[in-house]
């Protein structure tokens, strides 16, 4: 690759071509998804970031780029700071920033396909109060400038039975279709992936750990529903699969379909729709109605064949996770400390060879000893290769795509002796973990209400940790699914049955070492003796694995907690040890056993 001085002036003489003072090039692509195909790492292209949130923005004689506290050391290894400064995106928002950069009358680039309408219309009024218009440009001018970009893949979309989605697409296309009409609306937008995947039961391959086939669509009051991506990836069967009404369009056509909504009103999201979708549908005529993708609370609320899909592909994950640390054990009892590459390697070699298995999840976080201590660290990212250390702890969040479920779990490891303090602080965070798994709580809660059970035993201690306690889950779909969520930022969605969220509180000393128990669990109705006629809902642990004994100080456990551990593990010993033998079916045994409160001695 060029260096990053002449990819600079190119996009530079680009922007003087078309009267642009700046341009803003966000870690982001048409389809404003998390995860980005090679060809659209637009930020990487102009800054060198790798990181999975940031923007840079292009002036004639100065540069920036600004992220977020999870990548303070990466950004600053990555990026040259002789041609870019370095922000912190939360102390100083990007387009605040430029404001104050620009003399009134200048001219500032975007690419409303990158952006959500909200953000555009949130940047136009900030910068329009310093008389700095903001220019939506036809074309992306990093693609222009982009003289190896790679070519798009093409892949065809797998049709993905009923057997593993439990419903037709017909039905929900149906279902949903109808609430469109309860708003009064003639059609919505149903702009993310996952939502088209999950409305048509189909899966592709676009993006590496995310099934998806990159489009949008439009669903029509009556069910249509228009389906744009490139028609080369869709295989034959299609239209039978997916039932009457299902048209395949290029996305260049887009634009045409949106007029034959004009004077109607459609439904669209403006915080996650990009804003060139929305815009061209007022340009077409069409009346936009703000309110969320329909498609994003039956997608969450996963039916029972889901629920159950997803606890079997737990089950084979779950061998994959004990195989690879029964072997890690069995290597660092042979004086074998291996690099965070080759833990990684080995644990997809389990995972593969289990049915049903498609990819990861995300990219694996191998982290050891102090690495571990950076939340969404990856080796690749890293100056270099770090191996395992004696007396440290090794972190590994891992999760892999199967065709019935997609997991996500995180397993701290002692290597040796770690220290008392190391020990006292699993502890807590085990603790905080056990706490959340427990909670019952009434129709209505949000994760927001939850989410101080996790980190109550850490703040006791005047310790917290700086991420989210939980996520959604896809169902073989994206491991980071909304709109649920457990984290002290404030949720207005509330908890349903059916919804998978991870549980997944940390502690991370900087330098040193990181900690982190994650657990899937699906939300059930709690089966409760009362005279209330009050609904009460559950999580169920779905993620099968030990957590690491060595790692437990039962002194500051309660006789409770201990219990929560034991049942756990012996969950845990009957679900997997069908599936082992030998060697590792006797480290599961041992990984599994009891354990006493601190001044008993075991039966």
């Amino acid at each position: 690759m060029e260096h990053i001085g002449e990819r600079l002036e190119r996009l530079r003489t680009v922007m003087a071509e078309r009267g642009l003072d700046a341009l803003i090039v966000p870690r982001a692509d048409e389809y404003l998804g998390e995860y980005l195909p090679p060809q659209n790492e637009r930020l990487h292209w102009a800054s060198d970031f790798t990181g999975s949130a940031g923007v840079a923005i292009i002036m004639a004689e100065r540069a920036a780029v600004f992220t977020d506290g999870r990548y303070t050391v990466q950004v600053r290894q990555q990026v040259d700071q002789d041609l870019f400064e370095i922000l912190h995106s939360v102390e100083t928002p990007h387009v605040k920033w430029l404001a104050g950069q620009l003399e009134a009358g200048s001219k500032v680039g975007y690419d409303a396909r990158m952006h959500s309408l909200n953000w555009a219309r949130a940047a136009e009024k900030l910068l329009g109060k310093r008389e700095i218009e903001l220019v939506e440009t036809a074309e992306n001018l990093v693609d222009l400038c982009w003289q190896d970009r790679p070519q798009p893949e093409i892949h065809q979309a797998m049709l993905l039975d009923e057997d593993f989605t439990g419903r037709s697409s017909t039905d929900k296309r149906r279902d949903i279709a109808a609430s469109i009409r309860e708003e009064g609306a003639a059609a919505a937008l149903v702009f993310a992936a996952d939502s088209v995947a999950w409305l048509l039961n189909i899966r592709g391959r676009d993006i590496p750990s995310l099934p998806l086939v990159l489009g949008f669509a439009l669903l029509h009051d009556d069910g249509r529903l228009d389906f744009f991506t490139n028609p080369e990836k869709i295989p034959e069967g299609f239209a039978a699969h997916v039932g009457a009404g299902v048209s395949v369009l290029p996305e260049a056509e887009a634009p045409a379909a949106f007029k034959a909504l004009a004077g109607e009103t459609v439904i669209a999201d403006p915080a996650t729709a990009n804003a060139w979708c929305q815009l061209e549908l007022e340009r077409a005529g069409a009346t936009l109605l703000a309110a969320d993708d329909p498609v994003l609370m039956p997608k969450a609320c996963k039916n029972a064949v889901e629920v159950q899909g997803m606890r079997n592909a737990h089950v084979r994950d779950g061998v994959a996770e004990v195989k690879f640390l029964a072997w890690l054990d069995a290597e660092v009892a042979a004086g074998r400390l291996h690099s965070e590459a080759e833990l990684s390697d080995k644990l997809l070699t389990f995972r593969s060879a289990q049915a049903r298995f498609q990819d990861v999840s995300f990219d694996t976080i191998s982290a050891a000893a102090g690495n571990a201590a950076l939340p969404h660290y990856h080796y690749a990212n890293a100056p270099e290769q770090s191996s395992l250390s004696m007396d440290s702890v090794y972190l590994v969040d891992s999760g892999g795509q199967y065709l019935d479920g997609t997991t996500d779990i995180t397993r701290t490891v002692a290597i040796g002796d770690p220290g008392q303090e190391v020990r006292e602080r699993f502890t807590l965070v085990l603790k905080g973990h056990i706490a959340l798994d427990q909670a019952r709580f009434p129709e209505g809660t949000t994760g927001t209400h939850l989410d101080v059970l996790a980190r109550m035993f850490l703040w006791q201690r005047g310790l917290d940790y700086d991420h989210g306690t939980g996520h959604g889950v896809g169902a073989f779909l994206s491991v980071h699914e909304g709109p649920q969520r457990i984290a002290k930022a404030s949720s207005e969605v509330a908890l349903k049955p059916g919804m998978v969220l991870s549980n997944e509180p940390g502690y991370y000393k900087d330098g040193a070492y990181g900690i982190r128990c994650e657990n899937l669990v699906v939300v059930r109705e709690a089966a409760i003796d009362s005279d209330d006629d009050r609904t009460m809902y559950e999580f169920e642990a779905i993620t099968l694995a030990p957590f690491d004994l060595r790692l437990v100080e039962p002194s500051l456990m309660t006789a409770e907690e201990i219990s929560w551990l034991n049942d756990y593990h012996a969950l845990v010993r009957d679900k997997l040890s069908p599936h082992l033998e030998g060697d590792e079916l006797a480290w599961l045994q041992q990984a599994t056993q009891s354990i006493q409160p601190a001044g008993e001695k075991a039966a």
